[in-house]
């Protein structure tokens, strides 16, 4: 009961939690500290707010992102004072930057105490900058400030990160002492008599209207117009909702009669990916007379980023006359300034509205601009799955096939930055039904990605496979203890090659001198250990068979698991090249 807090710290705690779970934002993500104390003891006794509790502030921050990306609703990330609010700044950078929707509550000590030398004490006011949607810096609790102020506060911060653009939105909290629930022999009815109707009911105490930004028709109609009689278009597809968006794209795909280039990303790819889709572009694009004969007219870009920086190369020297990026923020999403049309709308209801003025103008039968892109997919997927089988090894690619194959159906796939988003995006053979995906890609950092899987799996309260590098595993490797806590499962697929696999595919690995130390800097560990230190089942498959067998196994199982896959950097990059080659030696 509100009302009988023992405190005023305590009573806007209660106020604060009541109003996000009444705003459907129940999820909260928090470490140990003393300053946050009322929030934790609110969040304690809600009966229902849902919780990860984890001792690191850059795991929580990062769970909170995860599950926002399985959701799309924001999580609540709480903090204590001082540099524990600093540990959430790379998740913030990915949130703001991806456009992922988080609430971030910051204790913070009073005015009096700042500036003064006090313990745990740091600047938090727009400590993220312009990372944030919003930032608000709460008074320290008082009678003197209405309980409306608090609770209107609150449907402002939530509203602010859910509206287009999303994002994560930062409430500074100070808080006095006593921090603890201890009673002070105060009575509250008189103070909340003005919110009792609010206290009766179940509703937020302020119900904002959604807002989405719409496309006047004119505009559909002038881009229509741009596309009219053009048969060398290409639809590239970054993040989207593939829930929502995913047949209006195939149906604006099929309106149009070009191929649909699919992001890993995009949940374009699989069952139902349509006549139109070309999983295989990137390795396409190995060949110089392909890209140099196939260069497009117009490109219609929806949703997110590019992982493949070979297709961003293609489109910034492609010439297109119209280059057209539809996405729901008002940002740019144009590096190669090559856009001519930037549209901020909803992807799927942009789709659906061009489409229906297309339809009228359906090319008849395949174009041989499409048949093209089609047989050179489908060729380079018979080249890549002869080599891969030409034997039992296990290596790095098709350790990413043979995921994408196996992951059952209704599973989350979450990828960390460098080497396993690149070799999912271009060796993946998804064949079941939708799998989710998720990936940092905001930033492209490798920060608290073992996290990101915890909370991708408690949003989608299913089993979620992770595959990550060995440096990534390891800057995150605390947060493995999140794992044995989660009502979901998750198998953790490790590619431990023993430093940056990544670096050996850029110049520097030329520079022999430098190379080993500052960019491979190997570090000679294995992963069982550390497995056995969380409690963690452990498996270390040596051929691409026992791989299929544990990961099937893991992927299947109700306990989380670390597959460890032990590579070797320079046999992993002579393995790209020789495919690369056998690619395009058969598109030639």
């Amino acid at each position: 009961m509100i009302a009988s807090a023992p405190n005023i710290n305590r009573l806007w705690a209660d106020l604060i939690v009541e109003e996000l779970v009444r705003s459907g934002i129940d999820f909260f993500c928090l470490a140990p500290g003393s300053r946050s104390t009322p929030l934790a003891t609110a969040i304690a006794a809600h009966p229902r707010a849902h919780r990860i509790i984890h001792f690191d502030e850059r795991g929580t921050a990062f769970a909170a992102l995860g599950y926002a990306r399985a959701t799309g609703r924001p999580a609540v990330w709480i903090t204590t004072s001082g540099t524990a609010v600093a540990n959430g700044l790379p998740a913030v950078v990915e949130a703001g930057t991806e456009g992922v929707p988080m609430l971030l509550l910051t204790a913070d000590r009073p005015p009096e105490l700042r500036h003064t030398g006090a313990n745990q004490t740091i600047e938090q006011v727009n400590l993220f900058g312009a990372y944030v949607r919003w930032h608000f810096d709460l008074p320290a609790p008082t009678e003197d400030m209405p309980p409306e102020a608090v609770l209107t506060t609150i449907d402002q911060a939530v509203y602010r990160a859910i509206r287009a653009p999303q994002g994560p939105v930062h409430l500074n909290l100070m808080f006095r002492e006593p921090l603890a629930p201890v009673p002070q022999g105060h009575h509250y009815e008189a103070y909340l008599s003005g919110v009792r109707q609010w206290l009766e009911g179940e509703r937020p105490y302020t119900t904002y209207a959604p807002s989405q930004p719409s496309v006047d028709d004119a505009v559909i109609r002038q881009i229509g117009e741009a596309f009219r009689g053009v048969e060398r278009g290409i639809i590239t597809v970054g993040k989207i909702d593939g829930l929502a968006h995913r047949a209006p794209v195939l149906r604006l795909a099929d309106a149009l009669g070009w191929p649909v280039l699919p992001d890993v990303g995009s949940h374009l790819r699989g069952q139902g990916e349509g006549e139109q889709a070309v999983s295989y572009y990137d390795n396409v694009l190995l060949s110089r007379s392909f890209a140099d004969s196939h260069r497009p007219e117009a490109v219609l870009h929806i949703g997110g980023r590019l992982t493949s920086k070979r297709l961003l190369t293609f489109l910034e020297g492609s010439g297109a006359r119209v280059y057209v990026s539809v996405r729901g923020e008002p940002s740019r999403l144009d590096p190669s300034h090559r856009v001519t049309y930037a549209v901020e709308a909803d992807p799927g209801v942009f789709c659906i509205r061009l489409a229906a003025m297309q339809d009228e103008q359906k090319p008849v039968g395949k174009s041989p601009w499409l048949r093209d892109w089609q047989a050179a997919s489908h060729l380079v997927g018979k080249e890549i799955e002869a080599y891969l089988k030409q034997d039992d090894s296990l290596n790095e690619p098709r350790v990413a096939r043979i995921i994408s194959r196996q992951i059952p159906a209704g599973h989350g796939l979450c990828l960390a930055s460098s080497m396993p988003i690149r070799d999912m995006d271009m060796y993946a053979d998804f064949r079941g039904d939708l799998v989710r995906i998720a990936a940092n890609r905001g930033a492209s950092g490798i920060d608290g990605t073992i996290a990101t899987a915890a909370g991708f799996a408690s949003g989608l309260q299913a089993p979620v496979t992770l595959l990550i590098g060995d440096l990534a595993f390891l800057h995150d490797l605390n947060s493995l203890a999140m794992l044995k806590r989660l009502a979901v499962p998750v198998t953790v697929v490790v590619i431990n090659n023993d430093g940056g696999g990544i670096f050996s595919f850029l110049p520097i690995a030329q520079f022999d001198d430098v190379f080993e130390p500052y960019f491979g800097t190997p570090h000679g560990l294995s992963f069982e250990h550390a497995a056995a230190l969380f409690g963690i089942r452990y498996e270390h498959p040596a051929t691409a068979s026992e791989f299929s067998e544990a990961y099937r196994a893991a992927s299947t199982g109700p306990e989380p698991t670390i597959i460890e896959v032990t590579s070797d950097r320079q046999a992993n990059l002579a393995l790209h090249q020789a495919l690369q080659r056998r690619v395009m030696e058969a598109l030639s």
